[in-house]
């Protein structure tokens, strides 16, 4: 009964390391070698996929033809420069 024990507890350190190394693979900032800090935020993806969404509306819905549209789909991928571009001439930078 005791060596169960053993490879029970064995299976389970197995496993909390193996747990460990996954969120270590999934965490962009560590420090030393025993503490790791993780982010549950991943960025702003929601922010660009809304905004993403919005801009393919907007340019195919004043699109007068199909090759205009297709322009409104490449502009709305590159929206946030459009935007930065747009923000950094207007403060005259």
């Amino acid at each position: 009964m005791v060596k169960k024990k053993k490879t029970k507890s064995k299976k389970k350190k197995k496993a909390v390391e193996k747990q460990e190394e996954d969120r270590e693979d999934s965490c962009s900032f560590s420090v030393g070698p025993n503490k790791v800090i993780c982010s549950e935020h991943k960025g702003p993806g929601a922010f660009y996929g809304l905004g993403f969404l919005g801009a393919v509306i907007y340019y195919i819905s004043t699109a007068t033809g199909f090759w205009n549209g297709v322009l409104g789909v490449l502009k709305a991928i590159v929206w946030p420069a459009m935007l930065i571009f747009e923000v950094l001439k207007f403060i005259g930078a």
